[in-house]
């Protein structure tokens, strides 16, 4: 689709015309938003809210977020390489057609740093992401506030965001949409009414967190034994490693390949890519039978360095969006932001 004025478009549409809008984009992207699963939650009397193609706006859910982060989408919990056939090789075929992904500006953050790790991270960007990468728009999903308790976006400086083609808000039955993107505005409803909408962002956690001071960080852990601090003991009586935090991080990247060979086609097989987690067990696990960071204190450990120093000294910006996904989904309770600010009480006790 394409179209000549490049002025951004502001418009007010009736559940019938905003569902005539999507049926309009389905034309050329597939949609993809968070949607309830009724009964599929966490316990059983609990609604699971995960991502899914849409076809109408109803489908959308649009006042909680997602349980599980839209990563998959880019970046499949398992996904086959290739498969390889006698001497042949061949890579599967994936859906040819683009995507257009409706996030909160804490997830758009997200996807900018799955960026940094599968595309600028070295001399050649990692091909099977860049592929569904280049075939993706992104879609505000606007939040004015926080979501829940245990979102503390402001504080890791990811609840505003101009990256999108499209922003919408769910107001009163109604849907307020801005369209920026040229290929996107064609699909526009010919009955739109024009609105004053621009999106608006959380001000303020509901709890604060206080993220420590990238330089007095790296000087603890150059220079005063910061690993060995006795707050990491801790996690290490109470993280029971079983990884929820990592799979429902938006920005966890780590995966392990496996061989899958087939027991009726002995020259036949394929490579598959599935996720993987410093707090699973064997994630660390080396020939010879050596294995590091075997306490779950230490995994929490890395996992915190990681996402609050590593990532910032390499590419300027922390890993962790604050989406607090992981806050929310641990069934020890422990906190990930709670975390982070006493770390930063610890450098201001030395």
């Amino acid at each position: 689709m394409h179209d000549t004025p490049s002025e951004t478009r502001r418009v007010r549409l009736s559940c019938e015309e905003a569902d005539i809008l999507l049926d309009n984009l389905a034309a050329h992207y597939r949609l993809f938003a968070p949607v309830r699963l009724p009964g599929r939650g966490r316990f059983s009397d609990q609604d699971a809210i995960r991502y899914a193609e849409v076809h109408t706006v109803h489908e959308i859910e649009h006042a909680r977020r997602s349980h599980f982060s839209p990563k998959e989408i880019l970046f499949p919990v398992s996904q086959t390489l290739f498969y390889l056939m006698d001497d042949a090789l061949q890579e599967p075929q994936d859906d040819p057609r683009d995507m257009l992904v409706f996030l909160r500006a804490c997830d758009i953050h997200g996807i900018a740093r799955l960026d940094d790790i599968f595309l600028n991270n070295g001399p050649e960007p990692e091909p099977y992401y860049a592929r569904r990468r280049a075939r993706i728009k992104l879609a505000l999903l606007e939040c004015r506030h926080s979501l829940d308790e245990h979102c503390f976006c402001v504080a890791m400086g990811t609840n505003r965001t101009d990256a999108y083609a499209m922003a919408v808000r769910c107001d009163e039955g109604q849907l307020l949409v801005e369209v920026r993107d040229d290929d996107l505005r064609p699909a526009l409803p010919a009955s739109a009414a024009p609105a004053d909408f621009t999106p608006e962002f959380p001000t303020a956690d509901p709890q604060p967190v206080v993220v420590p001071d990238a330089d007095r960080l790296q000087s603890a852990i150059r220079d005063h034994g910061f690993f060995a601090h006795p707050m990491w003991a801790d996690y290490a009586k109470r993280c029971i490693a079983c990884g929820r935090c990592n799979t429902h991080c938006m920005t966890c990247s780590c995966f392990t390949a496996y061989d899958i060979a087939y027991t009726e086609q002995p020259n036949a097989g394929e490579r598959r890519r599935v996720w993987a987690s410093c707090h699973i067990d064997r994630f660390t696990d080396m020939a010879g039978g050596h294995a590091f960071r075997d306490e779950n204190g230490s995994r929490m450990r890395f996992k915190t360095m990681h996402k609050i120093h590593d990532f910032y000294q390499r590419f300027g910006r922390h890993m962790c969006v604050g989406c607090g996904r992981c806050d929310a989904s641990c069934p020890e309770y422990i906190s990930f932001a709670t975390c982070i600010s006493a770390i930063s009480r610890v450098l201001e006790e030395r």
